[in-house]
């Protein structure tokens, strides 16, 4: 027996009895935990935890979650969506709008740069599949961040990342926006090295003929924009980021993106999307919800086309759509494009999605100096390629 290990003396029961039982190891965190705030909700919990169960309440806080519209709501809301109607952009200016939007990004993103970021701590609460990629044990994992902006999605991510085979890509088509989020400290790697993060301009509009950060023109026919009655062939029929390669990406995320496009566009979007996404991955959506605070807002000369209504111009240039659940759940449900029907084939398989998730995130927020009540609608979708 080796005196660098001896064998213990045998114990008695008094020494027995007062031997200190050794404390337990602390379970090792999961990088979901690391997004916890003191005072936030618990994980679990959905769209805020902050519920106005009494009206006597409402003026004790700002904000207030889970909250049911008034009777009169809609009806205020229609009488401000007519009065957009009577008063819509002029015709000759339409144009100028939808052939170049990135031009209007990238002036916000000149003016604003990196001031324009926000920590989205958030999206471990609604976006959990996001930050289960970053484990440590996860595995290869492949992110796409469309309309990544100034990189707040993309730099909370990588920053708590614990996978060091977690592989992000951020994409705008603002060139203004890509040049930002390349000159941030964490590109490429954060300084712990755990992870990679990729950035590079891409339409998610664009088809396989439209060069990175080339907009489409909007003067197209229904036609010429309808996919499904292509023939079937060997051509390409989707444009995806760089380093992307059909069927590769894990989870992909759009936060307030597909409001910026023309309705004409989203099938293209929708498209690239389901191609990049491997089968089963995740795409998460979250953007503006019809009769949100920030449409209501909107004074006259700023709504696009009478012919498109809820598509908005901004005061800086730049679009913003107001969804109804029913559209985006309707833009996820279409069959593959290009994809024919299989005689027999049921109704799930001829779906490109498969929705897991549609919900409205109401949220009254208070002034209480002025005591004045507003509302925030947002839609939140999590689909998984079928």
């Amino acid at each position: 027996m080796s005196e660098e290990y001896p064998q213990p003396e045998a114990s008695t029961s008094a020494s027995t009895s007062s031997m200190i039982a050794p404390e337990p190891v602390p379970a090792k965190l999961k990088v979901a935990d690391k997004w916890l705030k003191p005072n936030g909700p618990p994980v679990g919990s959905t769209f805020g935890a902050r519920l106005l169960d009494d009206e006597k309440d409402v003026f004790e806080h700002n904000a207030w979650d889970h909250v049911t519209l008034p009777e009169d709501f809609k009806l205020k809301a229609e009488e401000i969506m007519e009065l957009h109607r009577s008063s819509p952009v002029a015709e000759n200016l339409r144009d100028g709008y939808n052939s170049k939007p990135e031009h209007y990004w990238n002036k916000f993103y000149s003016n604003h740069e990196d001031g324009f970021f926000k920590d989205r701590g958030w999206l471990r609460l609604e976006f959990p599949e996001l930050v289960e990629c970053s484990e440590a044990d996860a595995g290869p994992k492949i992110v796409l961040e469309v309309g990544c902006g100034a990189g707040n999605t993309v730099f909370p991510l990588l920053m708590r990342n614990e996978n060091p085979h977690l592989q992000i890509y951020a994409t705008d088509y603002s060139k203004r926006a890509v040049e930002v989020v390349k000159s941030n400290k964490m590109y490429p790697r954060a300084e712990h090295g755990l992870g990679e993060l990729h950035a590079s301009v891409w339409d998610i509009t664009s088809k396989p003929s439209t060069s990175a950060g080339e907009q489409n023109t909007i003067n197209s026919t229904e036609e010429d924009l309808d996919l499904s009655k292509l023939e079937l062939s060997d051509k390409k029929t989707y444009s995806l980021p760089e380093g992307i390669q059909p069927g590769s990406v894990d989870v992909i995320s759009v936060i307030f993106v597909l409001s910026a496009l023309h309705p004409k566009e989203w099938d293209q979007a929708i498209h690239n999307l389901y191609t990049a996404l491997k089968p089963g991955g995740l795409l998460l959506i979250r953007d503006y919800g019809r009769h949100d605070l920030a449409q209501l807002r909107i004074k006259k000369n700023r709504l696009l086309d009478p012919e498109t209504p809820n598509l908005y111009i901004r005061g800086d240039g730049t679009r913003v759509y107001f969804f109804e659940k029913e559209e985006l759940e309707g833009m996820l449900v279409k069959p593959p494009t290009l994809t024919p029907t299989i005689e027999g084939e049921t109704e799930e398989k001829q779906k490109m999605f498969e929705v897991l998730q549609l919900g409205e995130d109401r949220r009254l927020i208070v002034n209480r100096k002025e005591k004045k009540q507003m509302y925030r609608i947002w839609l939140q979708v999590k689909a998984k390629k079928l």
